[in-house]
Parts: C-alpha cells; sequence; structure tokens
C-alpha cells in the first residue's frame, strides 16, 4: 500500500503519483482526504497547499475549482508543472479497475465521502481509515457496502474492539504487530495493515510484517519491499536480470542512488554509459549532450571536467536530488565494486583507457562491455580477459560473431529472440542477453522470453519484471 501514491517519484496524492502505482502494478495506494470551502473532497495531505508562486492557501478556505489553478508540481520538478489537486471524483474515475485505494481522512463529510464511493461503482476497491465517529456515519451510509479501517493498539484489548465496532480492518505499527494478534484478526475475518513508514520502512520490519501475514504494508519504498519479499520468496532465479542505467524509475539515471538504488533491488548487473570531456575525463552520461538529464548544456565532448563537475545530474528528476552530481567513471567504480555485475556501454571511451579502469578497481571479472564489434576486438587486444558483448541484430549474423569476437554473450534484440536462437547461442557457449525497453516490458513478454531460456532481460521496469517471475515461481 503506497504512502501518497509513489510520493518518492512524484508530487504526492497526484494524478501522476497514481499512474506510477498503476504503470508498476502495485495494487494499493494510500491518500489523504480533505474538504474545501465549498464541501467537496481534495486529495491532500497538509492544512495548506502551496503553489509555484509561493501562495500558501489553506484548503478549507477556497473552493475546489481556485485551489485546482494552483501548480503543485513545479516545487518536485519542473517536468511537473502541469500537476494541480485531484478531487476524490478524479481520483476514484483514474483508479477504476486499476488500483485500489486506502482514502484516509484528514476533514470529510462521512455521508458525502460514502456516496462518492458508490456512485462512482468503487466499493470494492477503497477502504476508508478515519477515526470510529466519521466510521460509524458511513457505515450507517452505506451500510455493509464500504471497507472501514481504523488504528489498533494493543492497549486497547483483544480483537473484540474491532468487531464490536464494525470494522473490516486495522491498522497497526509495525512494532506492535505479532503473528498472535494478526492471526486473532483474521480469526474473525478482519484484514491487517502494518503500518511500515519512517524508521520503519526497512528490511527488519519488512520481515517482521510478513512473517505475521499481514494483508497489507503501507510504504514509501514499494519497489525495495517488493524485492526483498520476492527474493525471499524466490531463492533461485530463472533468470538475471539488468537495470538500464540503474534502477531509473525511481532514481536520476547514470547516478549513484540509482545504482544503489539497483543494487537494493538484487539486480544482477547494472548498465551504465561512459562519455569523455574535451580534457580526456570519464563521466556517465546517455546522450552525448548535457542538455537532456543535466542543468548544462552543450556537447559533454566539447567542455571540461571542470564544468562538467559543477552540474546537476538529478534536479530533472526531481528536486531532491538536485545536488547529485555526474559520476565520474573512477568515483563509480569505487562506489559498486564488488556488490553487483556491470554492465559497461562504452558509448565514448577509448578501448585501453576503458581497460586500463576496470583493471584498476579490480572488475575486469565481474564487468561485461558492450559496443560494436570492431570497437570490442580492440577492447579483446588491450585485456582478453574483459568479457565482450556484442549486439546481434539478426540470426545470420551469429555464426561470424562466435568466431571472430568469442564474445560472453550477445545482445539480441528482441524481436529475434526464439528457443531456437538461444539454443544455438548455448551450443556456441554464448549467453544471450535482450533488452525489453519500450513495447518489451509486459508480464508476458518476460515470461515469454524466460520459456525461450534468455539469460539476462534489461529492463526500466523491475517491478513488471518481479511480477513475472513471482508468477513463473508460484506456476512451478
Amino acid at each position: 500500500m503506497v504512502h501518497r501514491g509513489e510520493a518518492r517519484q512524484a508530487p504526492e496524492n497526484s494524478r501522476a503519483a497514481l499512474l506510477r502505482c498503476i504503470e508498476d502494478g502495485l495494487e494499493w495506494a494510500e491518500v489523504d482526504v480533505r474538504l474545501t470551502s465549498d464541501g467537496q473532497h481534495v486529495l491532500w495531505h497538509d492544512a495548506t497547499v502551496a503553489g509555484a508562486s509561493n501562495a500558501v492557501w489553506r484548503v478549507d478556505q477556497h473552493t475546489l475549482e481556485e485551489l485546482q489553478t494552483l501548480d503543485i508540481g513545479s516545487a518536485f520538478a519542473p517536468r511537473y508543472s502541469r500537476e494541480r489537486l485531484l478531487s476524490l471524483k478524479q481520483g476514484l474515475e483514474l483508479a477504476k479497475g486499476r488500483l485500489n485505494l486506502c482514502l484516509a481522512c484528514k476533514t470529510v463529510d462521512p455521508e458525502r465521502l460514502a456516496r462518492e464511493i458508490l456512485e462512482a461503482g468503487v466499493e470494492r476497491q477503497v477502504v476508508v481509515y478515519d477515526g470510529l465517529e466519521h466510521l460509524r456515519r458511513i457505515r450507517a451510509a452505506a451500510p455493509g457496502k464500504v471497507a472501514l479501517m481504523a488504528k489498533w493498539h494493543p492497549s486497547m484489548g483483544a480483537t473484540y474492539w474491532a468487531v464490536t465496532n464494525g470494522l473490516d480492518a486495522v491498522e497497526i505499527d509495525a512494532p506492535e504487530l505479532t503473528p498472535p494478534v494478526c492471526q486473532a484478526f483474521h480469526h474473525q475475518g478482519i484484514k491487517v495493515e502494518a503500518k511500515t513508514l519512517d524508521q520503519w520502512d526497512r528490511p527488519e520490519f519488512w520481515s517482521k510484517a510478513l512473517a505475521a501475514g499481514v494483508d497489507w504494508m503501507q510504504t514509501d519504498l514499494p519497489e525495495e519491499l517488493m524485492a526483498h519479499a520476492l527474493w525471499q520468496r524466490v531463492k533461485t532465479r530463472p533468470v538475471l536480470f539488468s537495470l538500464h542505467r540503474g534502477a531509473n524509475r525511481y532514481a536520476p539515471e547514470n547516478t549513484l542512488p540509482a545504482f544503489d538504488k539497483a543494487i537494493r533491488l538484487g539486480a544482477d548487473f547494472i548498465e551504465f554509459d561512459v562519455r569523455t570531456t574535451s580534457d580526456g575525463k570519464f563521466y556517465l552520461l546517455h546522450d552525448g549532450t548535457l542538455d537532456g538529464k543535466t542543468d548544462g548544456h552543450g556537447r559533454i565532448a566539447e567542455v571540461t571536467s571542470g564544468v562538467v563537475a559543477g552540474l546537476s545530474a538529478g534536479v530533472k528528476f526531481g528536486r531532491a536530488y538536485a545536488n547529485v552530481p555526474l559520476p565520474t567513471l573512477d568515483g563509480f567504480l569505487d562506489d559498486v565494486a564488488g556488490k553487483v555485475d556491470l554492465y559497461f556501454d562504452a558509448k565514448d571511451i577509448a578501448p585501453e583507457a576503458l581497460a586500463a579502469a576496470l583493471e584498476r578497481h579490480g572488475v575486469v571479472e565481474r564487468t561485461v562491455v558492450y559496443g560494436g564489434a570492431n570497437y570490442l576486438a580492440k577492447v579483446k587486444a588491450a585485456n582478453p580477459s574483459i568479457r565482450l558483448l556484442p549486439p546481434l541484430g539478426s540470426p545470420a549474423a551469429l555464426d561470424a560473431l562466435a568466431r571472430d569476437l568469442k564474445p560472453y554473450a550477445v545482445d539480441a534484440r528482441w524481436e529475434i529472440l526464439s528457443p531456437e536462437l538461444i539454443s544455438r547461442c548455448h551450443a556456441l557457449g554464448i549467453k544471450v542477453f535482450s533488452d525489453a525497453l519500450g513495447n518489451h516490458e509486459s508480464i508476458e513478454e518476460y515470461q515469454k522470453a524466460m520459456d525461450s531460456g534468455i539469460d539476462l532481460i534489461q529492463t526500466d521496469h523491475p517491478l513488471r519484471l518481479f511480477r513475472a517471475i513471482e508468477r513463473r515461481a508460484s506456476r512451478q
């Protein structure tokens, strides 16, 4: 149950934050509900809301129409400048059939809230969290139709408290959760949500909640929680996976936070791109220009390392990352060496310099280098131990690549993957990697590739791949 939507990647309680939950295949999001001055419900946590012009308005002193003129996204990142407050009605329409919602009531009209849920036809997708007085009024307005949840502490006594108050679910703070408590509520048909936020939002408490058998865990880190839960259940992976430019959905691409996140998600490989400045220094960057992912301008090959070192590589992703720089190749290798295997996309770096960097950091045996056949031949000449990964655009090119380059693996175009091709590669002692980027990022596509025997899938959407791995493990 994702706290205020994916609020670390988009403005909290916003359309963008909820859409990200849907894109990641997450089942539940918690959102906050407040009343405007004209009695409308909006999705917002704080009593006040600030717009891009630094205006700070109290939600209960302005109409819905007035509040929806405010830009609630630019403070997060310029790319969200069009985000506006969602009314509850808009949020329910967005979520219908795609995402379940926990409505955390701040200030609400209980009868109107119940009516809006029923009119939207989402009563089977919603649980309402509030104090007992409001929950009784919602139950009276929609008897047995809207699920109700309140906070429970051990001091409240046994489970009869929830039963006598007509609750369908209880929220329990992670430190107070035990298997007997969870079992007692389940025995009464009452669901349990573990609040694992802030200091409790880490593996120690996730494991505790999983062991107790809770129905939901409320978190700000759904991607890490789902990885933690999956790798506890799946001990033998049906496929290796590489995260493209790091975990770039959750932190700025090709930055240390993105790579550190990828490691916490359990990635087998992390893919990264390297380019060279005008004074011969090496930085991680995909594009040839600085304009796309940084606050700089111009071609990186035409500026000095002093200029690049002063740029932000994260401000366009989110203001929380404004001070994140482009990593140098040496700084990156210092950070990740020994923690994960490396998928080196040599965009613009001399083969000899690449080999020297890998040797200097002791990661030759844990690196594959992607590049054209001619470039990789030079890498091999610089250090024959470096594992090579050329692209494979058609099955007809395989024999020549195997003969001339003897690669560790090929990066096969997704469209040519088949059991026959993969068997041919394996017979030649070559592993098969492929990028499921773009149109192929779906559970069905991942499953088809795994059934064909692929060795590694590269993805921008790890949670979708986790679902495919989970389904495969369940099927087996």
